[in-house]
């Protein structure tokens, strides 16, 4: 079995992946806010 070397790991899908997350969940509260948001204008 090879040693862990610190620092040697290719992480560009990890950081696409977790990247991708983030944008999701942004997106995603923003319409949950703009629902609220017109919810509260219009009184439904």
């Amino acid at each position: 079995m090879s040693e862990h070397k610190h620092g040697e790991m290719d992480t560009t899908a990890q950081e696409a992946a977790f990247n991708g997350f983030i944008t999701w969940v942004k997106n995603g509260s923003i319409v949950c806010i703009l629902i609220l948001v017109v919810l509260a204008i219009f009184g439904a």
